[in-house]
């Protein structure tokens, strides 16, 4: 069994009952988030991307409840220079943990991070991982790109979760796509209308998949979908 929670913006939690993990936990100064960092207890964060509105409250969650941040080499090193415990990949790379196996894919985007948003992370990834006998998906902060068909082939994913507010990622009619390459039991969108500049209709998302074949579940913050 694997239950997932949407916290806004990009950042998901999932537990199969016994392990718990968080993706871009950006919960300080996120208007969607209805859940403050401090009642976040996990066992692993992994990290998409250095930019704020991803890595967020991930090394004050890694230093105060010991979770590990998975994370592309660099950003990995750079978590680890303050103080969080890291595990370093990089993409195309995997690995098994305690709760399943975890592997970096490309993604069309930047990373970098600080106070300054200058400081060089490295690449930027996606992530599918295994937990609860389930296979998901994040694609991150990214672009539509061919080899997501190639994702889709390599690993049957039951749920996806991808970027549809435009401007810094895919819109709805790339993401749609995307879904379409990759073709997910299920397909949750993600990053948009956190801010005016990102804002995007989930429903017209929905209305253009109707037909594919893949279920499209909308949630809301701090909502949660069983698997």
């Amino acid at each position: 069994m694997l239950k997932v929670t949407y916290l806004g913006h990009s950042c998901v939690y999932a537990t199969d009952g016994k392990h718990k993990l968080i993706v871009d936990p950006f919960l300080t100064g996120n208007p969607q988030a209805t859940v403050p960092a401090q009642d976040i207890d996990v066992d692993y964060i992994l990290a998409t991307h250095g930019h704020g509105d991803h890595l967020g409250d991930a090394v004050e969650i890694s230093k105060r409840t010991g979770a590990t941040i998975i994370a592309p080499n660099e950003l990995a090193n750079w978590v680890s220079l303050r103080g969080a415990d890291a595990h370093n990949m990089h993409i195309g790379g995997s690995y098994q943990f305690e709760f399943g196996r975890v592997k970096l894919t490309i993604a069309h985007h930047g990373s970098s991070a600080g106070e300054s948003g200058l400081e060089y992370t490295g690449n930027p990834c996606g992530f599918v991982f295994d937990m609860g006998g389930k296979t998901v998906y994040h694609t991150g902060d990214t672009g539509l790109f061919l080899d997501m068909k190639l994702i889709g082939e390599l690993h049957p994913i039951d749920i996806m979760f991808l970027p549809i507010g435009d401007n810094f990622t895919m819109g709805v009619d790339d993401a749609v796509r995307a879904v379409q390459f990759v073709k997910p039991k299920i397909a949750v969108p993600i990053h948009y209308n956190t801010w005016e500049i990102i804002a995007a209709d989930p429903n017209e998302f929905a209305r253009k998949l109707q037909s594919s074949g893949v279920k499209v579940v909308i949630l809301n913050p701090n909502q949660s979908l069983e698997l």
